[in-house]
């Protein structure tokens, strides 16, 4: 990856690693533990993004 980034990648990657974090607990207590994974979690050597 370049070190000189467009501003829309930039963008597009801060909103990725905004997004790939573990599910708020809040929610698990909200449905009763039947919501337990995000399923929006990305590992960044198992699968990259479309950017």
């Amino acid at each position: 990856m370049a070190r000189n980034k467009p501003l829309a990648r930039k963008l597009r990657l801060a909103r990725a690693a905004k997004s790939n974090r573990a599910l708020p607990a809040w929610i698990m207590i909200r449905t009763l533990r039947r919501v337990r994974f995000s399923p929006v979690r990305r590992h960044w050597r198992v699968s990259k993004l479309k950017v």
